[in-house]
């Protein structure tokens, strides 16, 4: 079990599979937050209200229950693996109303087209750590054309994965916690 750290269910337990995932840290998902709120406030726009979070190789739903919990109007969540979505399920009906989260069983790689109800803030891509085809997963969100002026795309990785993204792409800041590397991207 972990906790969500911040908002109306800041302190609530959510259960987290117990082989399939490794779910982010407490102290990264705080740096997430704090990172994207200060970058929203900074540039004037608002990071929740009327704004969906996608939370893609979503595993126990950390981050989208996450901006839930803090005011995102909605979640959607990707994930492959069925014993996953059992304990994502139980964690969405545990924090979200009915109408606050959607979850997909597709594989985050071949999505092309996204049907959202909402304009998309935040789209956090955290696969295994062995993944390196985040410039696929990139070029795809972009052709689905989801990404708006003040969209932010998140990647954790592990910090020996060597990653470049393509010029389309802007690295607004990077953080690295223990085995872990953060990128915040914004499309040009």
């Amino acid at each position: 079990m972990i906790n969500i750290i911040g908002g109306k269910f800041k302190r609530k337990k959510i259960e987290v599979p117990k082989k399939e995932v490794r779910p982010t840290s407490a102290i990264k998902r705080e740096a997430i937050f704090s990172i994207l709120e200060s970058y929203a406030f900074d540039n004037s726009f608002d990071l929740y209200s009327n704004k969906c979070f996608i939370d893609l190789f979503a595993g126990s739903g950390s981050l989208g229950l996450e901006a839930i919990s803090r005011g995102a109007s909605f979640s959607y969540f990707y994930e492959l693996n069925n014993n996953v979505i059992k304990i994502l399920q139980k964690n969405c009906e545990a924090i979200c109303k009915k109408k606050e989260f959607k979850i997909f069983q597709k594989d985050s790689m071949l999505i092309k087209s996204f049907d959202l109800d909402f304009l998309t803030s935040v789209i956090f891509i955290d696969p295994p750590y062995k993944y390196l085809f985040f410039e696929r997963i990139l070029n795809n969100l972009e052709e689905s054309k989801i990404i708006a002026k003040n969209t932010i795309i998140v990647i954790e990785s592990d910090k020996k994965n060597i990653l470049e993204f393509s010029s389309n792409f802007k690295i607004i800041n990077n953080k690295t916690y223990g085995k872990t590397k953060l990128y915040f991207l914004k499309k040009l």
